[in-house]
């Protein structure tokens, strides 16, 4: 492995044991539940591969019984790895901007928070709007296009 995995897994050690010793039972909890979760992971998907392989070698051993095979129909637009385009940076840039200047602001003239404060709270703030926006133009980009695709559909159909 290479060195910064190794300095990852370090900090993620470190902040793990950090979590118990500050948050007690429910750091051990949250340990327990997040190397459940990734053993799970790991079964499911070593589970899965194995019946994969499993049927498809049982479907070649049938005697006298030959293998079709069915065209897949063209991948749509939604299945193929494209950009989302240029609404989900823009709208991004908007939600972080806006979120860290009302973030900054309602600390400042609510909460009386010192400037270093509402600077670090402007930043959280801006992350999560950021984060609102790359979400709600990437839902509106999704819905728009498969409507699209459906309409289209329709239309030949």
């Amino acid at each position: 492995m290479r060195s910064s995995t190794y300095a990852g897994i370090a900090v993620a050690l470190g902040v793990a044991c950090a979590a118990i010793g500050w948050l007690g039972l429910a750091g051990w909890l949250a340990v327990v539940m997040v190397l459940a979760s990734i053993g799970m992971h790991v079964a499911g998907n070593a589970l899965g591969t194995n019946l994969r392989d499993a049927a498809d070698r049982r479907l070649e051993r049938v005697p006298g019984r030959t293998l079709s095979v069915v065209p897949r129909p063209a991948p749509s637009h939604l299945e193929r790895h494209t950009s989302l385009g240029r609404l989900v940076p823009v709208s991004a840039g908007i939600g972080a901007a806006c979120g860290g200047a009302v973030g900054a602001t309602a600390l400042l003239v609510c909460a009386a928070a010192s400037l270093p404060g509402a600077v670090l709270g402007g930043l959280s703030s801006a992350v999560l709007g950021g984060l609102f926006g790359f979400l709600a133009a990437s839902l509106v980009v999704i819905i728009r296009t498969s409507l699209r695709e459906a309409l289209a559909a329709n239309r030949e159909g």
